[in-house]
């Protein structure tokens, strides 16, 4: 018996904004959408283009409020092999919630406050 992680799942307030963000922030694409033929939630999965693994962002029609993280100690993380390139993208962006150079990564926020965590290929 073999496992294999094939996605992760964060729900988002707003579909379009989440998609613009994941597009520009980290060249994701969308591979996949569900919808409910009620219109009650959108699923959409997208990829890097560079591994399998998915990132799952699911939209439901009637949530208004912001989704709770706790105190939000769970990330996703994304080797990145221009590290000064992305940071810089990242930092146009406005998107860096936290660095730690001593680690030599930093970790950006998404629009519904996921932290995603981005360190070199090689450290």
């Amino acid at each position: 018996m073999k496992f294999r992680m094939v996605h992760n799942n964060f729900n988002v307030l707003d579909l379009a904004k989440s998609l613009k963000f994941y597009r520009d922030a980290f060249d994701m694409h969308e591979v996949r959408r569900i919808e409910a033929k009620d219109g009650s939630f959108i699923i959409v999965y997208l990829e890097d283009g560079n591994s399998s693994h998915q990132l799952e962002l699911t939209w439901l029609r009637d949530r208004k409020e912001p989704y709770n993280l706790g105190d939000n100690e769970f990330h996703l993380a994304f080797k990145v092999d221009d590290y000064e390139a992305a940071h810089a993208r990242h930092e146009k962006m406005g998107c860096i919630c936290y660095e730690n150079p001593e680690m030599g990564i930093y970790f950006c926020e998404d629009p519904d406050s996921y932290w995603l965590e981005v360190l070199p290929e090689k450290r």
